[in-house]
């Protein structure tokens, strides 16, 4: 059986059996006429905005229909996608008379972001493309051409909206992300409105699933709100959505649930009435919520946020119907709904009817510009959506303290994030309003707790955190996390993303998404600095005592090193020190991605603060203390010829490194070791490729030209084996690290199982340095023999006891 074609436009959903009463669940409200002068503008912007968005996708000449239709004035690829974008104009023209008539700051975050040429039609008209291009798209008859031929061609904008288009805050490809975007943009914001829209399709996604929940951790004492707009057009690329086939019950009983006051907008025949009166409905909720929270001190326990659900037919205005295929109100209409208009005749002619449809001549003036009708509703310059200053320059650097007086002494066990959790407590309170942390659900496991002893979790619907300003945001969806912070880092201030290491891996792509927007925003000269955005790994692969394999994957590392140098980086802290140093480092740093990697256990630390801030500041050091001692130089020098290299990358294999060091100073005395440190991975990369490489010539000076070289590394070899391609005899460098060899073991048992423990280390250095030391070479078989005896000794231990033995992690002496 073939497919089924579906034969009417714009299907209703099948009847639920809910009962009829769950209708009470919808806001009812009885729509306003709008004055006759208003709701003419509104038209006049809407038929506007269609016919430049609807150009957008296929004129490349007679922009303004003066001559006859000709193939000649068709783009040669016709690119871009008309479906949603009459739907995102009706919701720009009326959020333009709400902030007109109320002075709000709005930002429109649209989730169906394939929809740029609505936004870019309605920047065109509204005068941000002007401002922000001026001489391109300047609201004349030459910018509009510009708009329209360059569209979706090189050097013109592109298909999904992105960091080039005015008021954006969020990357417009990949969807499921505007929700949680739109909800950390408000956060500290308190006059801030987010109006969001979400497709019907988007609407189907995990990501914005688990976001129609962020109403819960929005307190409205101290921050903004989102206004959502599900959008309900009934189609995909080429199925009818989900929320399509729910009738109104269904839609009613869903978003009550979730919390909301739940308003349905479908007259299409008073659209603008119902919409308008819809939107002021809204914002009256919200000042409502607001009010009790901020002036009468008396928040509402639950408040239901106001939500719009807006049914309108996909393609609306566009072509019926051709060659026999409804096209208005089905799928036909997502991308282009003519695509043989260059090509046939019919599809000619029906593109000319389309477009001459909307009017145009009577919309802009004889020089091209918007006509009185259009302009007359819009708000003050700085308030339009396109302009509003948050959206485009909003950096407020953090007030930093001194991190050396959270440090700890040397020569003691502590844990990475124990120290961290104390250092970002003061940071926290010496940034009471532009800072935030959002975590999975496990700071406690993490043992970033410290931070809670001045703040405390901001959960609004919890009884014992709600309204209290709490900095601190656990949800277990990453998905969320990942959007709050990223909201709130474009919005100007600075978030902290800490997470178990396996199960960053599922906000992967949004990273990549996110990424993307801010490498074309620092090409945009018009879009000022941001906040990095800040990842913490802990709870790693190699202390997973409760979990176990499902809880070992490193892979996050290899998604931030396939981003653009520019924004790239990777520290693995060896000890509390660094971790300290290098968190403070990041948490002023500007315009990057940042992963910090470190454990929640108890581990050695190696350098004093001072020592630690100069290992970090040069990303990889020689570790004097751990490698051979040169018997001609000054105390603390080691030699200068090893005739081995041994590099930790990571804490728990640093420490392997280590231990391994002075397991063979006691064994083998006559074997040279240089011990090396690197905390900063970018410096490994070639020279020129990444601004924080190490020159040629330091890399030589610190790894030798010629000697053979031992990456211990906390991640997949593979990930560090690239980035060495090109240095100098990369083939002497072996690479050991994570090889998916994992369970609910012991953690010395998963240094073993991955090959990079204390004795795999000692017996590549036995092997390796056999070749050019020769009394090392002479005994080479009997040493090797005494590491296998150890080896077998402690995984002999292990079985028998179910343990690792206590002298495994005695802190490694040197004499």
């Amino acid at each position: 059986m073939g497919g089924t074609q579906i034969p009417i436009s714009n299907p209703p959903p099948l009847a639920s059996h809910l009962p009829d009463n769950v209708l009470d669940l919808a806001v009812r409200i009885k729509p306003k006429n709008l004055p006759d002068h208003v709701r003419e503008s509104l038209r006049a912007f809407q038929r506007a905005g269609c016919y430049i968005a609807a150009s957008m996708i296929f004129l490349r000449d007679n922009i303004l229909l003066q001559d006859k239709l000709q193939v000649s004035h068709i783009k040669p690829r016709l690119l871009g996608h008309w479906g949603t974008c009459p739907g995102l104009i009706l919701v720009w023209s009326h959020l333009n008379v709400l902030i007109r008539n109320h002075d709000l700051d709005m930002i429109y975050v649209i989730g169906p972001g394939h929809g740029a040429p609505a936004a870019l039609a309605s920047l065109w008209l509204e005068g941000a493309l002007e401002r922000f291009y001026p001489g391109e798209y300047d609201r004349n008859a030459t910018g509009l051409r510009n708009l329209i031929t360059r569209f979706s061609v090189p050097g013109g904008f592109p298909s999904h909206i992105n960091a080039e288009t005015p008021g954006s805050i969020h990357e417009g490809g990949e969807l499921g992300y505007a929700l949680a975007v739109s909800f950390g943009a408000v956060m500290d914001n308190p006059d801030l409105i987010v109006t969001c829209v979400v497709g019907d399709g988007e609407a189907e996604t995990g990501p914005t699933a688990t976001a129609w929940h962020a109403i819960k951790y929005l307190d409205p004492k101290e921050s903004g709100a989102v206004l959502p707009i599900l959008h309900v057009n009934g189609f995909k690329i080429s199925e009818r959505t989900i929320f399509g086939c729910m009738d109104d019950k269904e839609i009613a009983c869903l978003f009550s649930g979730y919390g909301y006051q739940v308003r349905i907008v479908e007259d299409l025949e008073n659209i603008d009435d119902d919409l308008q009166s819809s939107l002021e409905w809204a914002l009256a909720e919200i000042k409502k919520i607001q009010k009790a929270a901020r002036e009468d001190n008396k928040p509402i326990v639950k408040p239901r946020w106001p939500m719009i659900v807006l049914r309108t037919p996909k393609g609306w205005t566009g072509p019926k119907e051709v060659e026999g295929k409804i096209i208005e109100g089905s799928f036909h209409s997502h991308q282009v709904p003519l695509p043989k208009a260059g090509s046939d005749e019919k599809q000619l002619q029906a593109l000319d009817g389309w477009l001459s449809s909307y009017k145009i001549s009577e919309l802009l003036d004889g020089e091209g510009k918007p006509t009185e009708a259009i302009t007359r509703v819009l708000p003050k310059e700085e308030k339009r959506l396109g302009q509003l200053k948050t959206t485009y320059d909003p950096y407020t650097p953090l007030k930093m303290i001194d991190w050396k007086q959270f440090g700890v002494e040397k020569g003691i066990d502590e844990s990475c994030m124990k120290t961290a959790g104390k250092f970002l407590d003061q940071l926290f309170q010496e940034n009471p309003k532009t800072i935030r942390l959002f975590s999975p659900d496990e700071l406690e496991s993490n043992k970033l707790n410290a931070i809670l002893d001045h703040t405390q979790r901001d959960f609004q619907w919890d009884e014992f955190s709600r309204a209290h300003g709490g900095r601190v945001i656990e949800v277990l969806s990453e998905h969320n996390c990942q959007g709050f912070m990223q909201g709130y880092t474009l919005t100007g201030r600075t978030a902290l993303f800490p997470s178990y290491e396996s199960f960053l891996g599922i906000v992967h792509t949004m990273m990549v998404q996110y990424s993307k927007f801010v490498k074309i925003a620092r090409e945009v000269p018009w879009r000022g600095d941001l906040a990095s955005i800040n990842y913490i790994e802990t709870s790693t692969w190699a202390r997973q005592e409760h979990n176990g394999f499902s809880h070992q994957n490193p892979s996050f590392i290899g998604a931030v090193l396939n981003l653009k140098a520019e924004a790239a980086r990777v520290y693995l802290p060896p000890d509390a020190n660094c971790f300290l140093s290098t968190v403070h480092h990041v948490m002023e740093s500007k315009n990057k991605t940042n992963l910090i990697i470190g454990s929640k256990q108890p581990t050695a630390v190696y350098l004093s603060p001072a020592e630690a801030a100069e290992h970090c500041r040069l990303g990889a050091s020689i570790w004097h203390f751990a490698s051979s001692p040169d018997p001609n130089a000054s105390a603390g020098k080691s030699v200068q010829d090893p005739d081995v290299v041994l590099v930790g990358i990571g804490v728990e294999v640093t420490f392997e490194v280590i231990k391994a060091a002075e397991l063979l100073r006691s064994m083998a005395p006559a074997l040279k070791i240089r011990v090396i440190n690197v905390t900063d991975l970018m410096i490994l990369i070639e020279e020129s490729k990444h601004p924080h490489a190490l020159a040629k010539s330091k890399f030589i000076e610190m790894f030798t030209a010629d000697r053979p070289v031992l990456f211990n590394y906390h991640g997949y070899p593979t990930e560090l084996q690239g980035l060495l391609f090109g240095r100098e005899k990369a083939e002497r460098m072996d690479v050991e690290g994570y090889q998916e060899e994992g369970s609910t073991t012991t953690p010395f048992d998963m240094m073993l199982r991955n090959r990079v423990s204390q004795f795999d280390v000692a017996s590549w250095a036995l092997k390796r340095g056999a070749e050019r030391n020769a009394e090392v070479n002479k005994d080479l078989e009997g040493l090797l023999g005494e590491v296998d005896k150890r080896v077998k000794e402690v995984r002999e231990f292990i079985g028998n006891e179910g343990k690792d033995p206590d002298d495994i992690y005695q802190l490694p002496k040197f004499e």
